[in-house]
């Protein structure tokens, strides 16, 4: 696409209304399944080598994304931009919270739960939440009436993650770091979670989903699984031991591919598979130091942690019996920050009343003609409010940073990590998606006009939500809820 294109382009999506589509009558029920460190080439319909039948029936039955993308390649800031529709440098979330952490999601935010909720949903939250440990910054406080899980992710506890096998006593306690608890509502209901306690994660999240399913199949709904695995440490339930004797990381996904597939069943079973939108993505990519017991990019370059593709392109997979026409395959972009505004527009409610990032994508969904990608250009943030990379159309443009890298370096096994090379470097690079998924070439010489129009886009992002790397204060970003008191973690 020559640069006055892709302008004419740019410029008509900027323009476009914040919805696009008409909501079907009544607005269906909502479902979401939020992995953790899912590599884009792990699943079948991705071209995986682990068995997933019930996610490439889902992809058969409804539409699949190769183009998605999540707004960080970490943990909070994913999820932050995934339940608000903001980029999560505009709500103060940066990298992933650790227990030391004293901020959280602030009460002036609207979540998606809190949107469903707005039109008689039933909401509930199972799994990791990850956006401030603390009662005030839980779920059931931001529009949740139920939450079950750990507050931050699976390996913020005293076992690292290459020691969870030893004896009781025997593993060093990692970096300070306290129990991991399990809390249900706003109250710790487990203190101490075991490497036994993590190995029923899958499969007691999974029960406490269907339950829900259950009690609520008559009424709208909006459920949240934010499954803690396949982060590592890895650990499955006994169902799938035979599996993970020979290779623990293909039996982990195998129990999140039959955890989906219970969810879909007990859809099914109240017929509720027309009424009901499905969507099923990872918060980035796989953590690729951790060799045999982290994922895959398949064709992408590098993994987590990084703002090339590999980092920030993760599996999406929708199913909406009826509504999305079975077996498509979507080629746009689209970002976790539009699945709010289009969840929004699907059941009739208002946008939050703070400004948001995210844009109605529902053309998409529903292949509406004409339908085009929600944004003009999507931003990449890293590293403390660091814009390293942009995509608009088919062109990624990364600016000068520095990322961390596994080229060239043994990854590690069986739960133990290998050393990232920390001193690789990028310069204003241009790649052309269409051609060069692996963003292998830059073409940046090539394509001066291009590079040029994107640097103005990017530009007025700095103008908005600033950018460390070149020294830009931000003029529209918010600040997190933080706590005023001591208190425990």
């Amino acid at each position: 696409m020559s640069a006055p294109a892709l302008l004419a382009s740019l410029v008509a999506a900027a323009g476009s209304a914040p919805y696009a589509a008409s909501p079907p009558t009544p607005g269906p029920n909502i479902v979401i399944m939020f992995v953790d460190d899912l590599g884009y080439g792990d699943i079948g319909v991705y071209g995986g080598s682990h068995p997933t039948p019930h996610l490439d029936r889902m992809a058969a039955d409804g539409l699949r994304f190769t183009d998605f993308y999540v707004a960080q390649p970490v943990c909070s800031a994913s999820r932050a931009a995934l339940l608000t529709g903001c980029y999560p440098n505009r709500l103060g979330f940066h990298g992933a919270l650790g227990p030391g952490a004293r901020h959280g999601l602030d009460p002036g935010e609207t979540t998606l739960a809190e949107v469903c909720r707005s039109r008689g949903y039933a909401t509930a939250a199972f799994g990791k939440w990850h956006l401030g440990h603390h009662p005030p910054f839980l779920p059931v406080h931001h529009g949740f009436d139920e939450f079950y899980g750990i507050p931050y992710s699976n390996d913020m506890w005293p076992l690292h993650p290459d020691s969870v096998d030893l004896p009781a006593g025997a593993a060093k306690r990692k970096r300070g770091y306290p129990d991991l608890t399990m809390i249900e509502g706003d109250a710790i209901v487990d203190p101490v979670v075991t490497p036994d306690d993590q190995r029923r994660f899958t499969t007691e999240l999974t029960e406490r989903a269907v339950r829900f399913i259950d009690a609520h199949h008559d009424e709208p709904f909006f459920l949240y699984v934010a499954h803690p695995m396949p982060h590592v440490p890895l650990f499955v339930s006994d169902r799938f031991a035979a599996t993970a004797a020979t290779d623990l990381y293909r039996a982990v996904v195998r129990e999140l591919d039959w955890s989906m597939g219970a969810v879909l069943a007990a859809l099914d079973r109240h017929d509720l598979a027309e009424e009901t939108l499905v969507i099923f993505t990872s918060d980035n990519g796989p953590w690729l130091s951790y060799g045999n017991h982290g994922g895959v990019t398949g064709p992408l370059r590098e993994g987590k942690g990084t703002t090339f593709e590999g980092g920030v392109r993760v599996p999406c997979v929708m199913r909406w019996t009826g509504t999305i026409a079975p077996g498509r395959v979507c080629r746009l972009p689209m970002m976790t920050i539009d699945i709010l505004p289009t969840v929004a527009r699907l059941i009739g409610a208002d946008l939050p009343a703070r400004p948001i990032d995210g844009r109605d994508a529902s053309a998409l969904l529903l292949d509406r003609p004409g339908a085009a990608s929600p944004q003009p250009a999507y931003f990449f943030y890293y590293h403390r409010n660091h814009l390293e990379a942009m995509r608009a159309g088919r062109w990624k443009l990364h600016f000068p940073h520095g990322f961390r890298s596994m080229e060239g370096r043994a990854a590690g096994s069986g739960g133990r990590p290998g050393k990232y090379d920390y001193d690789r470097r990028t310069g204003l690079e241009l790649y052309d998606l269409e051609s060069d998924v692996g963003e292998s070439r830059d073409v940046a010489a090539e394509y001066p006009d291009v590079v040029a129009l994107l640097l103005e886009l990017a530009e007025v992002m700095r103008g908005d939500l600033g950018d460390r790397l070149t020294e830009r204060a931000a003029t529209g970003a918010r600040e997190p809820a933080r706590l005023e008191t001591e208190a425990a973690p």
